[in-house]
This record gives C-alpha cells, structure tokens and sequence, in this order.
C-alpha cells in the first residue's frame, strides 16, 4: 500500500554533452569527430552532393530547471559544414530552481567556413535559461550564425509576464572579441512589450551575424532581400548595419511563421542560394 508521502529528494535533471568535427574534403567534409551522451544527440543525414549537416538534438523533450547540455562543432582547415537543431527548443515553467544551462562551442580553423542555423527557441511562462554560444576563428574563417526567440505561443493566446533569460553570443578571433551580443529578458522587460525600445508588440525575434572577410560587402544585397520580406504584408520589421568584417542583421514579426520565411530569405542572399537545412522544411 502507498502512504500518499510525497518524495522529497532532488528530482532528476536532464544533461547531456553532442560534438561533432570534421575535415576537409572534396565538396565540404568528412567526419572526424563525433561524441554523445545523456539526452544530447548529434544526427548527421545524408547529403549527397551538398555541405554536410550536424543536426542536434534534445532527446528530453525541453528544458527545465537545472537542465545542463552542452553542444560543440569543430572545422578543421578549410572544411566547410553545416549545424542546426532537430526541431525548435522549448524552455518550459522552471522559475523556482536553477536557470536551465545551454552551451554551444563553435571552433572554426583557417579558411573553415560554417552555417550555424538552429531553429526557434520557444519561451514558456516562468522559463528560466541560462545560454552561451562562443565561436572561436581562426585567420580566414568564415562564420553566419543566427538566434531565434519566440515569447510564448500565439496559437494558444499565452502572454509571457514572468521569464528569467541570459542569453549571450560572443564571437572571438586569436583570443580578440569580433562580436559580442548579450540578451536579458526578464518579468520588467516583459511588462513593457509594448515599448518600441524593447519588444514593439513583437513575439519573435532573430538575430543574423555574418563574420567573415569582405562580409560588409554583403550588406546592399542583405538589405534588398529584408525590404522584400517587410513589404509583404507580414509584419516583419527588419534591420541591418555592416562593418570590419561583421553583417549584423536583426529581425522581428508577430509570430515565428512569416518570421522563418524572413531569415529563408535573407539566407538565400547571404548564403548564396544554397538549400536550407533538411529540418527547416515547413
């Protein structure tokens, strides 16, 4: 018979560790490297003919308080690859324990050049996340890289009023900042959605860098693509600014959905047509 007592020991985290590496070769890459463990996952699909993808993954279904994973993705010289996540991330109701920890390391070589495409992360009501993302360049590497906020569920009719969020970006060069990009949310910020200095209504909300040589080169066309996709009725709103080797693009709508179809279009430009990531199919 059970006595109804409820437990009280400290309940079970998800973590996790996926790295992934890869070579040069004909074409894009060959594996070198590949590592998972815990609810971390690395899933690398066939691509004939195309750049090779490492899709990540969470096998734990969201992040919630005290969860720990940490993702890594090595170039060596001149290899060229790309990395995205399965689905969209979910940071569910956790404001009572631990900020939820989230890692990404990014290590490109000389000449290595790498597409860093995750998919949307999805802020739940009371979610608290603690993430990093750090890559580190050598001479002549080349970087696009791109992070994805969606504040709650639209289709459900959910207000965020109360989140806990550190989320930072930092792109380094032999030791030397290029780009850092820190992001807080918290139950202040949220009270002030309205605010055109802060969120302007908006719920979704995307960040482009491009750091490469000659990448400021790239800013006519990134504009010409965002005019496109801000004319369409949609209500996207976009920006973007260039410099020493940096195209910074910033983009936000009302919901994820005319979102996505926003950053597929400026991909198409900075990327140079290349095909999406198999995962990011509608």
């Amino acid at each position: 018979m059970l006595d109804g007592s409820r437990a009280t020991g400290r309940l079970q985290r998800a973590e996790g560790r996926a790295h992934v590496a890869f070579a040069a070769a004909p074409g894009g890459a060959r594996l070198t490297g590949l590592h998972q463990s815990g609810c971390a996952k690395a899933m690398l699909p066939r691509s004939p003919g195309r750049v090779p993808e490492a899709v990540f993954l969470n096998t734990s279904g969201g992040l919630t308080a005290g969860d720990r994973l940490t993702f890594s993705l090595d170039l060596a010289a001149g290899a060229r690859a790309v990395g995205t996540t399965q689905t969209a991330e979910r940071a569910y109701a956790s404001l009572e324990g631990p900020a939820a920890d989230v890692r990404t390391d990014l290590s490109l070589a000389s000449g290595a050049s790498l597409d860093w495409l995750p998919q949307e992360t999805i802020l739940f009501e009371r979610a608290a996340m603690a993430r990093r993302t750090r890559a580190e360049l050598a001479p002549g590497a080349r970087l696009l890289m791109v992070e994805t906020l969606v504040l709650g569920r639209a289709a459900m009719g959910e207000v965020l009023r109360n989140v806990r969020l550190l989320d930072r970006r930092e792109v380094v060069r032999g030791g030397v900042p290029l780009w850092i990009d820190p992001v807080e949310i918290g139950a202040e910020a949220l009270a002030r959605a309205g605010d055109p200095a802060l969120f302007g209504g908006d719920r979704a909300f995307s960040t482009v860098a491009l750091i490469a040589d000659g990448a400021e080169d790239g800013l006519g066309p990134a504009r010409d693509a965002l005019a496109g996709v801000t004319r369409d009725g949609h209500g996207v709103r976009a920006v973007a600014s260039a410099w020493n080797g940096r195209l910074v693009a910033r983009l936000a709508a009302p919901d994820a959905f005319p979102l996505r179809r926003a950053l597929r279009s400026l991909f198409a430009t900075l990327r140079g047509g290349a095909p999406m990531p198999r995962v990011w199919q509608d």
